[in-house]
């Protein structure tokens, strides 16, 4: 039938045409599945601190983070609970008025002497492989721009699965009940073989992982988020309340909360922030757990649970999780590297079926 034609066309040009850009993302986000366990062992000799006495006073690291980039949108510390010889790990958040530079960056600390490891922005390599990694993942190092490109591949990888589900529609249940096995007379039918099995294998998995990439890039297509990224980060404005203070009182309005995620703002209209999992609860379920402070007042803002979020709330707070698969231990970041690697596959084996039709 001709529609089914013109299914299969859209489905090997939007796989022609976003092939590179779906085998990179797949790539990256495969070796991001492991980034803290890759971080820890590229960069903990280079990182490392020796332990003297008790760590200095978040205020006093307040001061010298500020001191060294005194235009910041804010600073949140990543590492709350660092190991004693760990140095405590920053994400800076700048703006350099340019569209083209996503503007992410890291410190790394010494807790006991105040000392500035390193620093410097993520587009470089100044912060480590994995921190460029991370950045090159969801903007590929254009800004803005790559933000709004990597969402566009997931959306063309979320049309390409569905016209691929309906092209090899016969083939789906052949697939998942073992009927269908790779072809090792030639290259082209390995090819065509393989591209059906991990097609349909992956299919559930590209689906959520797409379209969760996607999501968590919409704000790339807001007006307002570009007019920002145009203009130069302001001279900070500096918590007037104490940043040690907020953070025990954060420990006292919710003690179960074990935080992964400390914001220091340094713009007048930014909260003092602290996030993290609830003692017990699964990572996939850790998005909603924040308690709020205004940083120039020490006033308590707010606080909330996962349970207590709005339905759509809830599902969004799912998102982040069911993209890097931190919920489940190693035998599931093994399971997401693997079919990870599925959009590289189908992208290779994709162009082979196209490349053997056109010779």
């Amino acid at each position: 039938m001709r529609i089914y034609r013109n299914i299969y066309s859209v489905h090997k040009w939007f796989g022609l045409v976003t092939g590179i850009f779906l085998l990179l993302l797949g790539v990256s986000g495969s070796i991001l599945v492991f980034k803290d366990e890759l971080e820890h062992f590229l960069d903990h000799t280079s990182t490392k601190v020796v332990p003297t006495g008790k760590p200095l006073s978040l205020d006093t690291l307040y001061q010298v983070i500020v001191k060294e980039y005194p235009r910041l949108d804010g600073a949140s510390w990543i590492n709350p609970v660092a190991a004693p010889d760990e140095s405590y790990k920053f994400r800076l958040y700048l703006n350099d008025a340019q569209l083209m530079t996503y503007d992410l960056g890291g410190l790394n600390i010494n807790q006991y002497t105040g000392k500035i490891i390193r620093t410097g922005r993520s587009d470089t390599f100044v912060t480590g492989l994995m921190d460029w990694l991370f950045q090159f993942h969801f903007s590929f190092h254009l800004g803005m721009p790559g933000a709004v490109l990597t969402a566009i591949m997931g959306i063309c990888m979320l049309i390409s699965i569905i016209t691929g589900l309906i092209v090899y529609r016969k083939f789906i249940w052949k697939v998942l009940t073992f009927k269908v096995q790779i072809k090792t007379k030639n290259w082209r039918t390995i090819s065509s073989d393989l591209h059906r099995i991990v097609g349909v294998w992956a299919l559930l998995f590209n689906i959520v992982v797409f379209f969760t990439g996607f999501w968590m890039n919409l704000f790339a297509f807001e007006t307002d988020k570009w007019a920002v990224e145009k203009e130069l980060a302001s001279p900070n404005t500096l918590a007037r309340a104490s940043i040690d203070k907020m953070y025990q009182e954060a420990r006292l309005k919710m003690p179960d909360l074990v935080p992964n995620y400390v914001y220091f703002p340094t713009q007048p209209e930014k909260k003092f922030n602290v996030r993290g999992n609830i003692a017990g609860q699964n990572d996939l379920f850790a998005g909603g757990n924040f308690v709020k402070f205004d940083a120039q007042t020490g006033a308590f803002s707010s606080m909330g649970r996962f349970e207590e979020m709005a339905f759509w709330d809830k599902v969004e707070a799912l998102f982040y999780p069911l993209h890097v698969g931190n919920y489940g231990g190693i035998l599931l970041k093994i399971l997401y590297v693997i079919l990870g690697l599925s959009p590289a596959l189908l992208s290779v084996t994709g162009f082979l079926l196209w490349w053997r039709k056109v010779k």
